[in-house]
């Protein structure tokens, strides 16, 4: 009791509020409405973080970026707006590539411009995003089970498999794509009849190949490579996840449920924490 007056004390006066880090966080962002997927931008030193403000698969116009410094400080809230529910991004060319349901956004990497819109024909739910070392995009549909390539401004079906069991977390690594499953069989409050685990897809074979020991064990969002790691989040839970070729997956930190599209520095991971309108950043271990 005497912390909520406190604060709302503290709110009347008009002192911010700073959200304080949990054990093991460097650093928590508020202020976000529904971040998914939280970006590190190398070029620009910053964090783009995609808003769904609603509904994540309504057409509202009511999605957004905003911008976040390294230290985790809001340099700019609505850098972005016209958008429907923004969840994954990658950067290629000079330009954001932004998932949003059916249409892939391009925005400008400099004034944060919508520039143009990519549809992807068929596609149902697009997530989450990235960029190979030719500079192809690519993006997951969760709802159908497949990936799409964009190359420019024009998408393909890239592989479309039961087999990658409602593709949500992606990322290249080298000759191949690391997804992360959310499960099959979902259901209407997103839980699964069979949790989803990490699998791996060839560039060049397009073979879409389970990893080892990392099978039906989480239903998984976001996805990042570190080296020979391999971080993921399961959204239901709120789990941080890491798997190296070899052993199971380890939880190595655990938030409330809404962890989604991880981003990382090479040093930290960036954690969006959906249902706490919140980032939370995390030194790698």
């Amino acid at each position: 009791m005497k912390t909520l007056v406190t604060s709302i004390l503290l709110a009347i006066m008009g002192i911010a509020i700073v959200p304080v880090a949990q054990a093991g966080e460097i650093w928590r962002a508020t202020g976000l409405e529904q971040p998914e997927s939280a970006l590190f931008d190398a070029g620009g030193k910053r964090i783009i973080v995609s808003n769904i403000v609603g509904n994540p698969g309504d057409v509202d116009g009511n999605g957004s970026l905003s911008v976040l410094s390294l230290d985790g400080k809001m340099v700019t809230q609505h850098w972005t707006d016209g958008m429907d529910a923004p969840k994954g991004m990658a950067i290629a060319s000079g330009k954001l590539y932004v998932a949003d349901i059916a249409k892939v956004r391009v925005v400008d990497l400099e004034s944060g411009k919508l520039m143009s819109t990519i549809d992807v024909p068929n596609a149902v739910f697009l997530n989450d995003m990235t960029t190979d070392a030719s500079g192809k995009v690519y993006v997951t549909d969760m709802l159908a089970d497949a990936i799409y390539s964009i190359d420019g401004d024009r998408p393909d079906l890239f592989v479309k498999d039961a087999a990658l069991a409602s593709p949500n977390g992606i990322v290249a690594d080298g000759g191949r794509l690391i997804v992360a499953s959310w499960g099959k069989g979902i259901k209407s409050d997103f839980s699964t009849a069979e949790p989803g685990g990490l699998l791996s897809v060839d560039l060049a074979t397009r073979a879409v190949i389970p990893l080892p020991g990392a099978q039906k064990f989480a239903d998984l969002d976001g996805v990042i490579v570190v080296g020979d790691t391999i971080y993921a989040t399961a959204y239901m839970t709120g789990t941080l996840y890491r798997y190296k070729a070899g052993g199971p997956p380890q939880a190595v930190a655990s938030f409330k449920p809404g962890s989604a599209d991880i981003g990382t520095d090479g040093s930290r991971i960036f954690v969006p924490l959906m249902n706490e309108g919140e980032v939370a950043a995390l030194p790698l271990d």
